[in-house]
């Protein structure tokens, strides 16, 4: 059995991040509650922009200093842009009547032991495994 250390590592530096964010500034490291704090208009939107910076800088750092094999990234796409961007909407939808997303829930509110995040990730899981099921066998 191979161990996937790229996904380890990754792994381990979101729960980091998250904590570090949490016992620091006392903030919720979920997207879209980063992004739905309105960056442009918000009294702690130095922080917000912050995050974001370093989420987009961190990738292209360990791009650049790692150099990964990306041969197994895909694209070209099944689907259309209008397909896509619709799927988008819908993400987006359910993240706010979910009042967040998979990292706000599954890695920081599951880390808090928030019964409500946990039941938000087992809905997420669910309904994504069904997604997939009627994608592979029934369309």
């Amino acid at each position: 059995m191979t161990i996937p250390w790229n996904a380890l590592f990754g792994g381990a530096l979101l729960g980091v991040s998250a904590t570090l964010l949490l016992l620091f500034k006392g903030k919720i490291a979920g997207i879209s509650g980063i992004l739905s704090g309105s960056i442009l208009s918000t009294a702690d939107k130095n922080w917000r922009v912050q995050f974001l910076i370093g989420l987009v800088a961190g990738g292209w750092l360990t791009n650049w200093l790692v150099k990964p094999d990306l041969s197994g990234i895909p694209t070209q796409y099944a689907s259309s842009m209008t397909t896509m961007l619709l799927a988008g909407l819908l993400v987006g939808i359910g993240t706010k009547l979910g009042n967040g997303c998979t990292s706000g829930h599954g890695i920081c509110g599951m880390g808090r032991l928030s019964i409500r995040s946990t039941v938000a990730t087992f809905t997420f899981m669910f309904v994504a495994a069904i997604t997939v099921y009627i994608r592979l066998h029934i369309l």
